[in-house]
């Protein structure tokens, strides 16, 4: 036997619902039935495939470094003899570049906190989930925001002589002046490229672009007392 739901009598216009209906036209209905698809980001194979693939090559990279190339290890350690200077692992070096600037508690309490804070915050502020360009729409208010909050960290860097923060900074705050006045229009695709990136990728592009200035110079630049010392000079 067939089921009776199969043939329920209702109103309703969504094929997904109802996909078995008994539709009455008229001479004022229509038969088309109006829907809406969303957009959707396919995630297998596509991105775990690309996932896969990227961590492969970094494996295959690492273990042809490892071949050719001897890990720069230094003597055994020794208790009673402190390294000048003595330090971190690279992955905190950024970190202890900062404390030659701040005191302890900003830079190593104060600035990790606020930035757990931000990534724990920034999901629930109105995320622009098309990515669209951030000088796109409301060209001079966003242009003005960027200006004022470029400005303040220019001279908030300026003035504790963080020049190594600095210079990325202005970089970063050129390339936004510059997206500004491009449009997705332009002759030159750097241009174009630049006027279609959100605020989001300004934003973790500067904190990664000042991330790796900051490790470069603690782990390339810094010598006895943390005091400035060119890497090729001994």
């Amino acid at each position: 036997m067939t089921d009776p739901k199969d043939f329920t009598v209702g109103v309703d216009s969504d094929a997904r619902k109802a996909p078995k209906r008994v539709v009455f036209v008229t001479r004022r209905t229509s038969a088309q039935v109006k829907s809406v698809d969303e957009e959707q980001v396919q995630t297998y194979p596509e991105a775990l495939f690309r996932a896969a693939l990227a961590v492969e090559l970094l494996v295959i990279a690492l273990v042809l470094m490892s071949l050719f190339f001897n890990a720069p290890l230094k003597s055994i350690a020794n208790p009673t003899v402190t390294p000048n200077p003595a330090k971190a692992p690279w992955y905190f070096l950024g970190l202890q570049e900062t404390l030659h600037y701040f005191p302890p508690v900003v830079a190593g309490v104060l600035i990790p906190a606020v930035l757990v804070i931000a990534l724990v915050v920034i999901p629930y502020f109105n995320i622009n989930i098309r990515g669209n360009g951030l000088f796109l729409k409301n060209r001079r208010r966003n242009l003005t925001i960027s200006t004022i909050v470029a400005a303040g960290l220019s001279i908030f860097l300026w003035f504790f002589a963080m020049y190594d923060a600095l210079a990325p900074t202005l970089i970063i705050a050129a390339l936004m002046l510059l997206a500004a006045f491009s449009s997705l229009q332009s002759p030159h695709p750097f241009r174009r490229y630049l006027a279609a990136r959100p605020a989001s990728w300004w934003i973790m592009t500067w904190f990664i672009f000042v991330l790796i200035v900051l490790t470069a110079v603690g782990t390339l630049f810094r010598g006895p007392g943390w005091s400035w010392v060119w890497p090729w000079r001994s």
